[in-house]
């Protein structure tokens, strides 16, 4: 059975072999990590690790709209900071997107990210 994608023409196209996002198990939607790439330029946005999150989230939304969702359907998220010192903006930047109840989330700190990002996030909904 053939895999049902979705991704946006919004976003960065995609530079390695994998979808945007993919339909899993009980309709669930698994997206990608996205980092703060402006869609226009295919390059990071200027502004650090708080307006990066912004633009990955912005990106991740314009995905899940493709997929029929929207940032209330998310139920999981992964959030990778290349300097874990960057938790506080990031975090600030991120509340801004949700709302109560939140969804999981995980933070992690990491070595490198994709074109020298400071921050990566990746999500599920549902």
């Amino acid at each position: 059975m053939p895999r049902k994608t979705f991704t946006s023409d919004r976003i960065a196209p995609a530079v390695g072999p994998f979808s945007a996002a993919v339909l899993g198990a009980g309709d669930a939607v698994y997206l990608s990590g996205q980092v703060g790439q402006d869609p226009a330029t295919g390059k990071l946005v200027d502004g650090g690790v708080a307006a990066q999150t912004e633009q990955a989230l912005r990106n991740l939304s314009a995905v899940l709209q493709g997929a029929g969702r929207t940032l209330d359907d998310v139920v999981r998220v992964g959030v990778y900071l290349a300097d874990f010192g960057d938790f506080a903006a990031m975090n600030e930047a991120y509340a801004r997107w949700f709302e109560q109840p939140y969804p999981a989330r995980t933070t992690i700190g990491v070595a490198a990210l994709p074109l020298g990002a400071a921050v990566e996030i990746d999500l599920v909904a549902k």
